[in-house]
């Protein structure tokens, strides 16, 4: 049985520079107060071109002025202070959305925002940013309608549940085989997901903010798969369902229509045994392959942790390098399987070249355990 750690929508951090270093994607808490303030990237994953272009456009309608900054820096000011208007985005972008819904809460008069993301945490966001006083309507629809505030005060907020964690743990049930009950996240938010590994062979049974999920038989090929915008599969979801796929007796391939390196988790699946490759955005899984354990690095988060799954699901010890791409998207990750059953560990190199037990905040790779 398992349950989730809530997500968190800010991971921005605000630096003694007066500036905000960002996690992941450009999410600017704060930007109504945009003066000099100075951005800088950090972190994500190598998935190919993520342009902020759609921020950057947005924000320039609301009155934000890009300056000349040199190589690798972003400098935004708005002298007078953010206002209200009309925006469309040509892709629902996530981040954007997220972006200039923030600057859009305290932003003098009127925003609407057209062509927004429709994602679960979207409407989440708006309603968090409704309980601190602001006024939002329509969040989780295409059109979302901002009336800006001077200010915002403090509140009690409980985020969605991670429902890319309950969709993991899912895979992971599938590729591994066995019996998972995941409950606090409902299944309506991950329902691709749970849809496609159905589809695949494995028992599926929801109810209310519950699903059973058992698989004890064969698995079958999903045939062709597409992610897409919110209600369609998540991006994040693709190498997930990868790693259940390299047990089935037939092809399935995953086609990502966000990200064009999604799949760099195609080598160590090919390490571990299994009959992958990638065309493009395209990653074809052919029946065959015969899993066992080896070393594989981790090439991003969700990547790593479909190699977690792979790793279950194959013969003899396998080795993931690099886990601290996976810990920053599951807190207790190794934990929560070991609590399923998983015969999983963390391992530190010591200075004769042996390995030994450590910390979460001290290791080096994980070792998942022989399955016989």
């Amino acid at each position: 049985r398992g349950s989730f750690p809530q997500r968190r929508h800010l991971p921005c951090r605000r630096n003694s520079k007066c500036g905000f270093k960002l996690a992941a994607a450009l999410c600017l808490w704060k930007t109504w107060h945009l003066r000099h303030h100075r951005v800088s990237h950090r972190g994500g994953c190598e998935l190919g071109p993520r342009p902020i272009d759609l921020h950057l456009a947005g924000l320039a309608k609301m009155g934000a002025v890009e300056l000349e900054a040199g190589e690798g820096r972003l400098v935004l000011t708005a002298p007078s202070g953010l206002h209200g208007a009309e925006i469309t985005l040509r892709f629902p972008s996530v981040g954007a959305t997220e972006t200039l819904l923030l600057a859009a809460a305290c932003a003098r008069g009127r925003t609407i925002l057209r062509g927004s993301a429709r994602e679960p945490e979207i409407a989440d966001l708006a309603a968090f940013l409704n309980r601190c006083g602001g006024c939002i309507e329509g969040a989780g629809s295409s059109t979302i309608r901002i009336e800006g505030r001077r200010g915002l005060s403090g509140c009690c907020f409980s985020p969605l549940p991670d429902r890319i964690f309950a969709s993991t743990l899912a895979c992971g049930c599938a590729a591994a085989g066995g019996r998972v009950e995941l409950a606090g996240c409902a299944p309506a938010l991950y329902a691709p997901v749970l849809e496609i590994l159905g589809q695949m062979g494995c028992r599926v049974e929801p109810a209310g903010d519950t699903v059973r999920i058992s698989r004890f038989g064969r698995l079958h090929g999903a045939g062709r798969v597409f992610t897409g915008a919110y209600p369609a599969l998540a991006t994040d979801a693709a190498p997930l369902l990868a790693a259940a796929m390299l047990c089935a007796d037939s092809e399935s391939s995953i086609e990502d229509v966000i990200f064009e390196r999604r799949f760099g988790c195609a080598e160590g699946f090919c390490r571990l045994g299994a009959q992958a490759e990638t065309a493009g955005r395209v990653l074809t899984i052919a029946p065959g392959g015969h899993l066992c354990g080896t070393v594989v690095e981790a090439p991003d988060l969700r990547g790593g942790a479909a190699l977690v799954l792979a790793g279950l699901a194959a013969r003899g010890t396998t080795v993931i390098t690099h886990p601290t791409h996976i810990d920053r998207g599951y807190a207790g990750f190794t934990e929560i399987l070991a609590g399923l059953g998983a015969q999983i560990r963390r391992e530190s190199a010591t200075g004769n070249g042996t390995v030994k037990k450590t910390s979460a905040k001290k290791q080096i790779c994980l070792a998942i355990g022989a399955k016989r």
